[in-house]
């Protein structure tokens, strides 16, 4: 392999490697505006939107041992990376998608587990990862926050009957 290819795939795999997800996509008959604008929304949550030649992409994915993938492989392809969160970047391809019909998921990787559209775009309709976070925080905090409001009822009880027995005293 000459040394500007095996440097692509290099970089290709590095791009792998360093992301917990990639998904797969065909842009054909995308406009450069719209691959413009779907690059910004992308990067906008973390994550990069790269062409890569079938065969490069092939070998690097081979390369980092994934072999899934293989049959996915046809047509112009681009691949979508990121250190970030897998929803955020597949609720942008779903929006993306429902904007323009462009483009069109195949299939991805989660942490080595073969992903297929469907799985995409049910990740697609999950809350983010902050907002997940926070409600498993709330979940977390809702029986201390009972706890306390349990142990303050009778002090606020005793309070409530001492102003009614006040304003019934006035009166």
């Amino acid at each position: 392999m000459r040394l500007e290819k095996s440097t692509i795939v290099d970089d290709v795999k590095l791009k792998l490697n360093a992301s917990p997800f990639v998904i797969l996509l065909e842009y054909s008959g995308m406009s450069v505006p719209h691959f413009s604008e779907l690059r910004s929304r992308l990067l906008a949550v973390g994550s990069t939107c790269s062409v890569v030649k079938n065969t490069f992409l092939r070998r690097a994915l081979n390369d980092t041992g994934i072999t899934d993938l293989d049959t996915y492989l046809t047509g112009q392809t681009a691949i979508v990376a990121g250190e970030e969160d897998i929803c955020a970047a597949a609720k942008v391809l779903k929006t993306f998608h429902a904007e323009f019909q462009k483009p069109v998921v195949r299939a991805g990787v989660l942490d080595s587990d073969l992903l297929s559209f469907d799985q995409i775009m049910v990740l697609a309709s999950l809350p983010s990862k902050q907002a997940l976070q926070s409600q498993l925080l709330g979940l977390l905090l809702m029986p201390a926050t009972q706890l306390v409001r349990t142990l303050n009822e009778p002090g606020t009880s005793l309070a409530r009957l001492l102003l009614a027995k006040v304003s019934e005293g006035a009166s």
